[in-house]
Formats: structure tokens, C-alpha cells, sequence
């Protein structure tokens, strides 16, 4: 059974990433579920030793960043505030 979700990218990334999946003749929805699949069915301890797929560094700009630091709820919320003014 499908669930939808709602999930916020970078809009550049989400170009690419459309880009990627309409090449591979497969739905951003599908190709997301994809990777999810992939990450959740190997025994990571952490997001730093999971690999990183090829197409990951093709869409991304930059090197990867992980967000692992445990972060005040305020701080959390002033983050997501201020993303949303650009």
C-alpha cells in the first residue's frame, strides 16, 4: 500500500533529480522509494558510513553534509523559519 508524504528539497536538486528519473524512465516518487529501500536494508550504525551512490554526487552541488548533531527544538524551528524566506 502507498503512503504520500510531503518533503522539502533544494529546487536545483529537485530539477536534477526529475531530470535523473524522466532519463531512467522512472517516477521521482519511485526512484525516492528506491533509495529509501536501499538505505534501510543495510545495517548502517550511522549516516556517515552509508555510501553514497553515484547519481547522489551527479544531482548534488557541494560536498555531502550530514545533519547528525543533536540540535535544540528552538534552533530547529528558527532553521526551518529562515529557509522559508528566500
Amino acid at each position: 500500500m502507498d503512503a504520500k508524504i510531503t518533503l522539502s528539497f533544494d529546487e536545483e536538486v529537485i530539477k536534477k533529480a526529475k531530470q535523473y528519473a524522466s532519463d531512467n524512465n522512472i517516477s521521482l516518487s519511485r526512484l525516492t522509494e528506491f533509495l529509501y529501500t536501499q538505505i534501510t536494508s543495510q545495517n548502517y550504525i550511522t549516516l556517515e558510513e552509508m555510501p553514497i551512490s553515484e547519481w547522489v554526487n551527479v544531482v548534488a552541488e557541494g560536498k555531502p553534509e550530514y545533519g547528525t548533531k543533536p540540535q535544540k527544538r528552538k534552533d530547529l524551528k528558527d532553521a526551518f523559519f529562515k529557509s522559508r524566506k528566500k
